[in-house]
């Protein structure tokens, strides 16, 4: 097998584990599973109102950006139980700033969803 070859066997191989990662996320995480009802309700809204193609970029990317800071802070939450399942000062801190990040990532998309839909309402 070539160079190449074994490359993108490689990538496509990187591709599954990423997609059950996704998977996993989707069926074990309640906050992902709240953060797919919003994207999924949000979604429809946008069909509903005929939003623009630049507030359907803005509303996807943040529709991602939670959901891909929300599954970083729970690889870090599994990780950080993992090395020291009881309770520490310091794991505490990780935790909560992996949690502070989702909370501004939240944050940005309900003002990106306040800005795109306040005009459709009014």
């Amino acid at each position: 097998m070539s160079k190449a070859s074994k490359f993108i066997l490689g990538r496509l191989r990187g591709c599954g584990y990423a997609f059950k990662g996704a998977l996993l996320l989707l069926k074990t995480e309640p906050s992902i599973q709240v953060q797919a009802t919003i994207a999924v309700i949000m979604t429809a809204l946008g069909f509903y109102f005929e939003i623009s193609s630049v507030e359907w970029i803005l509303q996807i990317f943040a529709i991602g950006l939670i959901m891909s800071v929300e599954g970083v802070n729970t690889a870090i939450e599994a990780i950080a139980d993992f090395i020291h399942p009881d309770f520490h000062d310091k794991i505490g801190f990780i935790k909560d700033v992996a949690a502070g990040a989702v909370f501004i990532g939240a944050v940005t998309a309900i003002i990106i969803g306040l800005i795109i839909y306040i005009p459709y309402f009014i």
